[in-house]
């Protein structure tokens, strides 16, 4: 883990030293956005209600099998 830190530490000095040296020059070329970004979306509309209706529901009988020892 600690090669792995130091090689890391390395390697940025190193950019470091040719940003000094002029070997490598970086701009910006656009301003970076701070905000995040806006959606619009069209969606439907849902309305829920509530309703009483008579439903006929069907009796069921069970029948239960004889003693037939």
């Amino acid at each position: 883990m600690r090669s792995l830190l130091v090689l890391i530490g390395i390697v940025a000095l190193i950019v470091v030293a040719l940003m000094y040296f002029g070997f490598i020059n970086i701009d910006q070329t656009r301003p970076g956005m701070v905000q995040a970004p806006a959606f619009k979306a069209d969606v439907s509309k849902v309305t829920l209600g509530t309703e009483n209706k008579t439903v006929a529901v069907p009796t069921v009988n069970v029948e239960k099998p004889g003693n037939s020892q």
